[in-house]
């Protein structure tokens, strides 16, 4: 419509966004139409390392490893490890490397895991976690996010956000087994749906008369079928555009990825975002052509204005070096 066929191209997704940003570039590369980047904030692409009700995929032990590193970032964060580190990333990479191998052959060993070995594990669990080492093994080394909110401050009858870790709210109910809200949307929703009402009534002219809503129950009729490259048709299984990406990539090397992700999102965790980008069915070469960046936030990373200042510093960077016009 605006004849910008040369101009630099970006997508940024946010969120479930990011997978339809993973996705797009691969259709519109079939239409012709080359990207210089994609932007990943919060990623979720392979919705097999959702930490959304694992108990109910069991056999599916990825969500529990790809979010621990998130738990011990929040536990971190609220003083309630054993031997508290003084710098969070040092401690973090301590926690990706248990994750990915202790951690991971454990619960690979299902119901065949020794009763010597799992207590083992779950010592090590209640020095990343803060988690009483009972309740570890009570749930059977598989921490769900609901269940880590309401458990880490709990003898505070405390729940911790959601989206980010650092917010706190009253348990609504002390003998729950999950949190029953999210303390971060609680803090903060108003705000924003206040600015929202605001500017596009007042600066837009729109919307007098309607209801703004911030949220609609999608989930019930969300059609959950994918075709990636490759498949004859819709597959039965949870959505995964890692191969749309991937191929996106191949056909186009000279396209570069960005990944964003907070140290204190347990709805999608960074280590997720990490570990989804080195499953990336591509080439060597390739991999350099994604960075990755991480902030001392959650899963909105802007609301944390030095943050926020931090996302826009780098996002600048990447279009200034992708976008050709030198």
């Amino acid at each position: 419509k605006y004849n910008r066929w040369n101009s630099p191209k970006y997508l940024l997704g946010e969120s479930y966004g990011t997978m339809r940003a993973a996705a797009l570039p691969l259709a519109l590369e079939h239409e012709s139409i080359d990207l210089n980047g994609v932007m990943l904030l919060s990623d979720i692409l392979d919705w097999d390392l959702m930490p959304d009700n694992p108990r109910l995929n069991p056999s599916v032990d990825l969500p529990y490893i790809v979010a621990l590193p998130s738990y011990a970032a929040t536990a971190w964060y609220h003083h309630r490890l054993p031997d508290q580190p003084q710098h969070l990333f040092p401690f973090l990479h301590k926690v990706e490397h248990f994750a990915t191998t202790e951690y991971t052959l454990a619960l690979m060993r299902g119901n065949s895991l020794s009763t010597a070995r799992q207590n083992a594990i779950a010592e090590k669990l209640h020095e990343y976690t803060g988690l009483p080492v009972s309740y570890l093994l009570k749930s059977d080394l598989r921490i769900e996010y609901g269940a880590f909110q309401k458990e880490l401050l709990a003898n505070e009858e405390q729940t911790t956000g959601t989206l980010d870790t650092r917010f706190t709210g009253p348990t609504l109910n002390p003998l729950s087994e999950t949190a029953e809200y999210d303390p971060q949307s609680a803090a903060i929703s108003s705000a924003y749906v206040s600015a929202f009402n605001t500017y596009v009534r007042t600066k837009l002219h729109y919307g007098q008369s309607q209801d703004y809503k911030p949220g609609i129950p999608v989930y019930s009729s969300w059609d959950y079928r994918h075709q990636p490259p490759g498949a004859s048709r819709p597959l039965i299984m949870l959505p995964n555009v890692l191969p749309d990406l991937a191929v996106a990539m191949k056909r186009d090397p000279d396209m570069k990825v960005m990944v964003n992700g907070g140290d204190f999102d347990i709805s999608t965790p960074f280590y997720e975002g990490w570990f989804e980008m080195h499953h990336l069915p591509i080439p060597p070469n390739l991999q350099r052509n994604i960075q990755y960046h991480y902030y001392k936030t959650g899963h909105m990373i802007y609301v944390h204005l030095p943050a926020l200042k931090q996302l826009h510093h780098n996002v600048a960077a990447f279009i200034r070096s992708t976008d050709n016009l030198k």
